[in-house]
Parts: structure tokens; C-alpha cells; sequence
């Protein structure tokens, strides 16, 4: 039975992002470090978008930056003016290839393609079982959520950013290839918090996606039909769909950290790392990942890995909103975006604002509602 340092049980954005960190450190080259994933990352199977000031960690893997976005409900349109942000995307391959290249160079570091069945903690390390084999080794990296886990529990909602979006070329011109649509609640609610949100490459060239942010999901057809409908409001007839993905993005409060052990600790959404009251995960991540390694160059004990901020409040009282009174979500988020200076509300959204800034942003939300939830969470 082969003996690491580290075992990373999956190797998706999260894990990556940590063993990057670690060899841009340097000072984890004595130590053997295994990434174990029944997905080799050979496809293209997401994106990745995210708000960032110009220059960021990966900036050299972006695909397409905007300066302007767009956000309307059926009563106003805004353009965003996002200086000094930009929002940005990285396409699946454009992250794993190079990662993936940086990761190959180091002769500490190995990647196997296999499925963890199991694992184990033990008194001196972690014993991990896969279909093939068993490994140990003396701290595990887990980022392999378990759904039912938080399905099981009543105190903490459980929503999900789900999502279709299909990357289409059409005949005509008829995107503006400086501005993303960041969130269109023209849509029918149907009851839920839904939107559309389009990232145009060019004004041929554009992702349409359809999003829920709810419980449950829906038939493939629905949001299908959902973007063939918008496809109309914006005068697409003749066009050549591209590519598809599609996907469910945990939104969640549930306390991960409580999970961490002396030797394993959770990451990626399995740990938190989303940001609950968004379903962004990417600069929540990257922030994360460099946490942990300057943990791991002073601690050794994954119990003491975290810090509940007033941050984590606000997104449960959002998600506590959404979870009772689901159709209000596009009520909330307009009245944020109305009139909130954007740049402020993506401040904030990064966890980067001070109390005093998160008023300004509160204070433009329905009132009433967090009130409710509020109250409610105190007597819980």
C-alpha cells in the first residue's frame, strides 16, 4: 500500500487551485502528494465566471472579460458600470490544462484516474479505498460532496443554483460583445427566483443560460424551452447551437467545517467554499486555497481550519427568505441592483466590505423579510 504526505479525494477546482498554491509555494516539494478522480479532466464540461479587479491569479487563463453588465426585471434595465471590477470567464480546459501542465512537472506530485469508494481516519493518517486499490496517507483534502448529508438536516436550507446553457453562433449580429447580461428576471418566476444570463464573445457568439436558484430541479425540456423563448425576445432566429452544459451548484449555510477532523478537512462546496448566497464559487476558492496553505506551513490540526464571519449571517438570512418565499428572490436582487452602486454590492459580495458599507448595501433590500428571518433565527 503506497504511503503520501497528501491525498486530494477529487481534483476539481478546489483541489487544484490547492495544489497550485502549493507548488507556486515551493515548500512542499519534500512532500508526495496524490490527486485521486475518476474524471481525468480531459473535457470542456464547465465555465467559471467571477467579479475581479484587473491582474488577477489567473488572469492569464480568462477567456473574456467585461466592463459593463446588464441587469433587468420587468420593470428597469441597468447597465452596471463594474469599474474597478471586471467580470470574467475561464473556460473548463483553459483552467485544467495548464494546472494540470504546472502539476506534471513535479515529480512529488502524481494523478491517478480512479473512483475513492471510502476512506478512514486513522490514528497516525487517513486510509483511502478506491475501486482498485488502497492508499494512505497523513492528510486528506476532501472535496467529494454528499447531498443527503444536508438533505437530512432541518436547521440549515438546502437550495441550488441549477442551471442549462447552451453556447450558440447566430447568423446575424445581435449581442453586444462588451456587456454580459448578469442577471435578466424578465423571465416568468413561476414561483421560484429565475433568470437568464448571457456571456457574448463576439456579436455572433454568445453562453444563454437559463437559472434557478430553488429546491428542486427541473426536466431538461423546461429549460430548454425556457431559452428557445428568450432566443425570441432577442430576435434570434437562425442560429448553430455549439455546446451544452449544464449544472446544480449547492447554496448552503450547513456548517461543513464542523466535518473537519485532526487529519481530513473539507474543501470545495464539500467544505463551504461556495459562497452560499450566490452559488459562486471560483474567487471563493482561490481566497480559500491560499488559506489553507498558509495554515498547513504553521498548523496540524484541520479542526482549527475556519472562521465564521457576519458574512455567513447574511447568506443564511437570505437563504432562510428564499427558502419559505422562493418567488421574492428577483424582488431582492432588484432592489439591490435599482439603485446600489455596483461596485459596492460586488465588494460586498466578495466579503471585502466594511460593517458600515454593508449597511449601505442592506439597507436597499426589502426590509420586512430579513426582519422575519432575523427574528426567526434568533428564537431558533
Amino acid at each position: 500500500m503506497k504511503k503520501y504526505h497528501y491525498i486530494f479525494a477529487g481534483s476539481g477546482l478546489s483541489a487544484l487551485m490547492t495544489v497550485y498554491q502549493m507548488v507556486l509555494s515551493g515548500k512542499f516539494k519534500e512532500k508526495k502528494i496524490l490527486l485521486l478522480d475518476a474524471d481525468s479532466k480531459k473535457n470542456n464540461d464547465r465555465t467559471w465566471c467571477f467579479w475581479e479587479k484587473p491582474n488577477g491569479d489567473y488572469e492569464h487563463l480568462v477567456y473574456k472579460k467585461w466592463n459593463t453588465a446588464l441587469f433587468s426585471d420587468i420593470n428597469f434595465t441597468r447597465d452596471l458600470h463594474l469599474s474597478p471590477y471586471q467580470y470574467k470567464m475561464i473556460q473548463g480546459l483553459d483552467f485544467y490544462n495548464p494546472i494540470f501542465e504546472v502539476i506534471s512537472n513535479e515529480q512529488n506530485i502524481e494523478f491517478l484516474s480512479q473512483k475513492i469508494t471510502h476512506f478512514t481516519e486513522e490514528n497516525d493518517g487517513v486510509l483511502v479505498e478506491t475501486e482498485t486499490e488502497k492508499y494512505s496517507c497523513d492528510k486528506l483534502f476532501n472535496s467529494i460532496l454528499n447531498p443527503q448529508e444536508i438533505v437530512a438536516q432541518k436547521e440549515y436550507p438546502y437550495l441550488q443554483q441549477h442551471f442549462i446553457g447552451w453556447k450558440i453562433k447566430t447568423k446575424e449580429p445581435v449581442f453586444d460583445s462588451e456587456k454580459a447580461t448578469f442577471m435578466d428576471f424578465s423571465v416568468t418566476q413561476k414561483g421560484n427566483t429565475r433568470f437568464m444570463y448571457v456571456l457574448p464573445f463576439s456579436k455572433t457568439e454568445a453562453l444563454v443560460e437559463y437559472t434557478l436558484f430553488s429546491k428542486e430541479l427541473l426536466p431538461e425540456k423546461e429549460y430548454e424551452n425556457e431559452i428557445r423563448d428568450y432566443f425570441k425576445k432577442l430576435g434570434i432566429t437562425n442560429y448553430e447551437l455549439i455546446e451544452k452544459e449544464q449544472g446544480a451548484i449547492p447554496m448552503t449555510c450547513y456548517p461543513f467545517w464542523k466535518k473537519n477532523t485532526k487529519n481530513v478537512v473539507n474543501i470545495g462546496s464539500a467544505g463551504g467554499w461556495t459562497k452560499a448566497s450566490t452559488g459562486y464559487t471560483f474567487r471563493n476558492a482561490s481566497k480559500k486555497s491560499k488559506e489553507l496553505i498558509a495554515f498547513l506551513l504553521t498548523e496540524n490540526d484541520f479542526r482549527k481550519f475556519h472562521k465564521k464571519t457576519r458574512f455567513w449571517f447574511y447568506d443564511l438570512l437570505l437563504l432562510d427568505i428564499l427558502d419559505r418565499k422562493n418567488h421574492i428572490g428577483s424582488q431582492i436582487f432588484s432592489s439591490m441592483f435599482r439603485k446600489g452602486n455596483p461596485a459596492l454590492i460586488f465588494k460586498f459580495l466578495d466579503e471585502e466590505t466594511s460593517f458600515i458599507e454593508d449597511i449601505r448595501v442592506i439597507s436597499k433590500c426589502p426590509k420586512i423579510p430579513f426582519l422575519q428571518a432575523l427574528v426567526k433565527r434568533i428564537r431558533i
